[in-house]
């Protein structure tokens, strides 16, 4: 509990902030937040080489010598930074040409804050695997206390920020990039004081063929989930980068409990996958994800009846109303999510992660020529359809790609039936009755869900009745 919850926080951050940046900031100032918060997550995963990943391994396998140990910790520190220097310096003379030339918005700049961004993303980089350490020798304490102060401290920079600077990005990126010296410190003071000062390259070939791997990995996952508020910038508006960015983040709570539920149940699928001789889904397993699908679905239909309301009644900016007409089409996004979870639940137990670079690369690749193709025409919904499409591409591409290595055995109305019963709803109706009756359409959703699932799991809802005999 304690590491979901220390874990959660820096996502739950952006949506404890949101109010606070749509009261200060105008969609467009908003809308070159999300642009440079993506550009500090690209320099992070950058500089962070993987090794947040690959400490997992390493830590259990040279924990029992403690000088190999301090070794390669402090060797994988030292390496970080000297990457995170390399960026800083070749970004630093060559940032600003690369902004003007790619992005081509005077309102995105790099000097002064595409240069923070990128301290952030570095120092970011260090706290984010000084985390997986602290996760790897089973410290929890240290994890959330640490993970409080980060949050913490950029909360509070932020705000100061932005009651001194109103709608200028001065409290958001700076006050991060303040936070992140102060933790990144206090993380590199700890580490060289138990490990000692050492670089050893060799001790760190050990771990580049893992690293590699995961490294395109996690840079094809930015590519596919942030990459496109970028991409926008080429033939939207700032503002428009802003009001879908606001949209993403009403419902970043789905994000948050999809999460939160999966870890919660993930230690049980991996002893129940990995006791096997034969790896396949199983009834326990499968019930799980079954849990985990009906939740996002009820919940899903919750915030599309309750959110246009909730923006209606307490966003006095108009621009920010904007985004209501987007907000059913975003939370359908998350059926194919849940999906995910599922499909992608083996290739993490069975450490099988080959084919994954060349599905992200697909996956990656599709959804940017589909964004340039609709853009034009379509706008944000552009964009929205991009995702989905993508979304489907890499449900299908995973479930397949596993082979013989394990066999998906599940009811398929549970897993796929169900969401994209709902889904087909959604998609065929909201563009029919939306402007007319938005509000009896979205009870409707709810109402429908709560059937679909009674009927479904008629069965299981009749043995959790508290009243009958033998209870």
């Amino acid at each position: 509990m304690i590491y979901t919850l220390a874990g959660t926080l820096p996502m739950a951050s952006a949506l404890i902030l949101l109010p606070f940046y749509i009261h200060h900031l105008s969609t467009e100032v908003y809308g070159a937040l999300t642009v440079y918060m993506a550009f500090t997550l690209f320099i992070q995963i950058a500089a962070a080489f993987s090794f947040d990943s690959s400490v997992y391994i390493h830590y259990h396998e040279f924990k029992n010598d403690k000088r190999k140990l301090s070794v390669f910790i402090s060797s994988a520190f030292v390496f970080m930074i000297l990457i995170g220097l390399g960026v800083s310096v070749v970004l630093a003379l060559t940032g600003d040409l690369i902004f003007e030339t790619v992005l081509q918005q005077e309102n995105v700049s790099f000097y002064p804050y595409g240069l923070a961004s990128v301290g952030s993303g570095v120092l970011q980089a260090l706290f984010k695997v000084h985390s997986s350490l602290l996760q790897s020798r089973e410290k929890p304490e240290t994890f959330f206390w640490s993970n409080v102060l980060s949050f913490g401290l950029i909360a509070s920079f932020t705000l100061i920020g932005l009651e001194l600077f109103p709608n200028s990005l001065m409290g958001p990126i700076v006050g991060r990039f303040a936070a992140a010296v102060i933790t990144a410190a206090w993380v590199l003071f700890r580490i060289f004081k138990e490990f000692g000062f050492h670089y050893d390259f060799g001790w760190l070939r050990t771990s580049f063929s893992f690293n590699t791997y995961t490294y395109i990995y996690q840079l094809l996952q930015w590519t596919i989930n942030h990459f496109d508020r970028i991409l926008m910038l080429l033939m939207l508006s700032l503002s428009e980068v802003g009001i879908y960015a606001f949209a993403i983040q009403c419902l970043i709570a789905l994000e948050l409990l999809m999460n939160s539920l999966h870890s919660s149940f993930y230690p049980q699928v991996v002893s129940n996958i990995m006791g096997q001789k034969e790896k396949h889904s199983t009834p326990e397993v499968n019930r799980y994800y079954h849990g985990l699908t009906a939740v996002i679905m009820l919940c899903a239909c919750i915030g599309i009846f309750t959110l246009p309301w909730i923006i209606e009644t307490f966003v006095y900016k108009k621009a920010y109303q904007q985004t209501i007409p987007y907000l059913p089409y975003l939370a359908a996004i998350y059926f194919f999510r849940t999906m995910r979870l599922y499909f992608t639940a083996p290739y993490g137990i069975l450490k099988y992660t080959k084919p994954l670079p060349v599905i992200y690369f697909i996956v990656a690749a599709v959804k940017i020529v589909l964004m340039l193709l609709l853009m034009p025409s379509m706008k944000i919904y552009g964009v929205i359809v991009a995702s989905l499409v993508s979304a489907v591409l890499e449900l299908l591409m995973l479930r397949f790609a596993i082979g013989d290595k394990f066999t998906f055995q599940y009811n398929f109305f549970k897993v796929v039936g169900l969401p994209m019963l709902l889904f087909a709803a959604i998609i065929t109706l909201e563009p029919l009755l939306a402007d007319t009756a938005p509000y009896l359409l979205h009870l409707f959703y709810l109402l429908f869900t709560a059937t679909l699932l009674w009927w479904a799991y008629r069965n299981e809802i009749q043995l959790l009745n508290p009243f009958r005999s033998g209870n």
